[in-house]
């Protein structure tokens, strides 16, 4: 179902559950290939587009993966293959993850290099750095990256930038290096502390600094473990703009709030009111939102996940806002989209501006990523008329079941086989 249409105008009311974070969930699952005859079982793992493509990946590298539910176990072998298949690769930038774990436990990987939504390049040069570093000798020939090391040896390594991805591969790397490594300038998002549990529970020592700093002792091997994906909190945020944008009161629950703080204080700063009660964050109804400027940056900032969506909510808001994006360089694409929708968005290299009109209307859009996406539903929730979001392969690669949990918060939307 690759389309979705959407009556808005009704304001959202109710409570939805936060589903497992897909960019929690798809690192921790590449962390698998680091065990040699043991089991990863993972609890709170999303039912999404792209948790299916980790699946088919790490399938055809030798681990047995069941999902019962939310859990899913992956069992892997004494032997696995250290190729990743291209036509797999190519459907998700997360692929790359499986480079790191890959290298220090057979010796030797071949990554194609890996594809993605389209939001601006993501290249994946400071993780090959960081493993030539441990002592990876590493050729790109024809597209795909071929890396060998007898054994990863540990080193310090300082980031250019505080990549999560990067961060991740060189974490689960390191895991299995000869010696301690020290990664300096970690990425601080959430998911990062998610997958240092799963390395804990996996026998491997690691101390988080709190300043941006990761130690890792390596060890021989790692053992079987059971561990919980943290909930999502773009997914969260995404639900409580919604709330906002309609007008209605909305409860996400199962959330965590401070990896949601960003949101909150903009939220503040917008005239919102909102209750924080445990892991339940409730948004309120209120008069027409203030404008606010922001600057996407690195976790504890404003997330990059979420610029669109709270670009949309701003397309309504009273007077001009400012959004600077400082990560990807084409995540302003979505602009075009919600001016068809009746918005005033002026896009000016990393800077967009966005003059607050007192209404949106239907319109046929299409979401060119995942986040893209969101962005254009909530706007349909509060446009007045019929919006059709088309292309929403990209959304289901990070919300589970959205159709579902937007009808329970009294949404009228109807999902639609693809129109072309």
């Amino acid at each position: 179902m690759n389309v979705m249409r959407i009556e808005g105008g009704r304001p959202l009311q109710g409570t939805v559950r936060t589903q497992g974070a897909k960019n929690a969930a798809l690192p921790v699952m590449a962390a698998c290939l680091l065990l040699k005859g043991g089991a990863l079982t993972l609890a709170n793992v999303p039912e999404l587009y792209d948790v299916s493509t980790m699946m088919e990946l790490l399938t055809a590298l030798g681990v047995t993966a069941r999902r019962e539910g939310k859990e899913v176990t992956l069992g892997v072998a004494d032997e696995v293959s250290w190729e990743a298949p291209e036509s797999l690769v190519r459907k998700m930038r997360a692929s790359s993850l499986v480079l790191g774990p890959l290298l220090a436990r057979c010796g030797r990987a071949a990554l194609p290099l890996p594809g993605g939504c389209s939001i601006g390049s993501r290249p994946i040069d400071l993780h090959l750095k960081g493993l030539v570093q441990m002592g990876a000798k590493i050729e790109i020939r024809n597209g795909v990256v071929c890396a060998q090391a007898d054994r990863l040896r540990g080193r310090r390594i300082y980031l250019d930038f505080p990549s999560v991805g990067a961060t991740e591969n060189l974490m689960m790397a390191a895991a299995l290096a000869q010696g301690e490594t020290i990664i300096e300038n970690i990425a601080r998002e959430p998911e990062i502390d998610n997958l240092a549990a799963v390395l804990r529970s996996m026998g491997v020592p690691i101390d988080m600094e709190g300043t941006g700093c990761v130690r890792i002792k390596g060890v021989e091997e790692v053992r079987s473990c059971r561990e919980r994906v943290i909930p999502d909190r773009i997914e969260a945020c995404t639900y409580l703009l919604a709330g906002v944008m309609t007008g209605g009161r909305v409860t996400v629950e199962d959330a965590i709030p401070a990896h949601i703080d960003s949101l909150l204080a903009k939220l503040e700063e917008a005239g919102v009111r909102f209750a924080v009660n445990g892991s339940a964050v409730t948004v309120f109804p209120a008069d027409r939102l203030q404008s606010v400027s922001l600057k996407t940056m690195p976790f504890p900032g404003f997330p990059t996940d979420l610029q669109p969506q709270m670009a949309a909510a701003l397309s309504l808001a009273e007077g001009t806002s400012v959004i600077e994006e400082s990560v990807f360089q084409a995540r302003f694409l979505y602009a075009a989209e919600l001016n068809r929708m009746g918005a005033d968005i002026r896009v000016k290299g990393d800077t967009a501006v966005i003059s607050g009109v007192e209404r949106l209307s239907g319109a046929n859009v299409k979401a060119t990523d995942l986040r893209a996406g969101a962005a254009l539903i909530i706007a349909g929730l509060a446009a007045q008329g019929r919006t059709q979001v088309e292309d929403m392969v990209h959304v289901w690669r990070g919300y589970e079941a959205i159709d579902v949990k937007l009808r329970s918060l009294g949404a009228q939307v109807e999902l639609a086989e693809d129109v072309r």
